[in-house]
């Protein structure tokens, strides 16, 4: 247990911050899930553009490291290109 008054807010903190970035990862998930689902469709390119969003919003809410959402996006339009071609 943590002694110091700035152990205990910061012990606080990281408890709120978990529950907000895991529902972040979770709508995240989500949007790429639809995204994947898409892909047969003509709607797939708009639904690539929504879950782009959402991954980089998570980044701006710190949900997320910069290499790591712009790895996501780049299978995810890697994705998109080999669905078209087909």
């Amino acid at each position: 247990m943590a002694n110091h008054k700035s152990a205990l807010k910061r012990i606080k903190q990281s408890e709120k911050r978990t529950v907000l970035n895991k529902g972040r990862l979770s709508r995240i998930k989500t949007f790429i899930k639809k995204f994947i689902s898409s892909l047969g469709s003509g709607e797939a390119a708009s639904t690539f553009s929504n879950a782009q969003s959402e991954i980089r919003k998570g980044v701006t809410k710190g949900a997320l490291h910069k290499n790591t959402a712009n790895r996501k996006i780049s299978r995810l339009s890697k994705l998109l290109k080999s669905a078209e071609v087909k």
